[in-house]
């Protein structure tokens, strides 16, 4: 892999974590806890949650002791497994590595959130009548533009065009 391509791919990693870390401070200055704010009346509001269980809340309602502690080891762990993982993928396989990249920076981001407050910050609301998704943030997105990603390359997409060219 080209020292410069890495460059750019930790380049992509710090933009993520630096605009979801950027994103939450602003949504901390602007909403209280449960606050809503509309955007789109019916479909999607910045409503401020502090999520202190794993991806989609899981293990939110249940009280362990060290549970953040707990989980913040776990996703930096995790994180780490797949910094390594997308350091050793070919360059053939660049959409799986820009993938790895994305969900490196969500990690990153929801591990800050993790080690400085305990929780992560989410605020994105989706919903559509009374069923709501679960509110996420930049970090998760970025981790699901990630997974999407290496999805893509799982079924080939992008390996047959830079394999022609080196």
């Amino acid at each position: 892999m080209s020292p410069a391509r890495d460059i750019g791919l930790a380049t992509l990693v710090a933009g993520l974590v630096a605009a979801d870390q950027g994103v939450k401070a602003l949504v901390r200055t602007k909403l209280d806890l449960y606050e809503s704010v509309t955007v789109i009346p019916g479909f999607f509001d910045l409503t401020r949650v502090h999520n202190t269980g794993a991806a989609f809340g899981l293990l939110s309602g249940v009280d362990l002791p060290f549970k953040a502690a707990i989980l913040a080891v776990v996703a930096l762990v995790a994180l780490i497994g797949v910094s390594f993982y997308a350091r050793g993928l070919p360059r053939s396989q660049w959409i799986a590595r820009a993938g790895l990249a994305f969900i490196v920076g969500g990690a990153a981001g929801n591990l800050i959130d993790r080690v400085t407050a305990g929780y992560v910050l989410d605020f994105v609301d989706v919903y559509w009548n009374d069923w709501h998704f679960w509110v996420f943030n930049v970090a998760d997105t970025s981790i699901t533009v990630g997974v999407g990603l290496m999805l893509l390359d799982m079924l080939g997409l992008g390996r047959s065009c830079v394999s022609r060219t080196v």
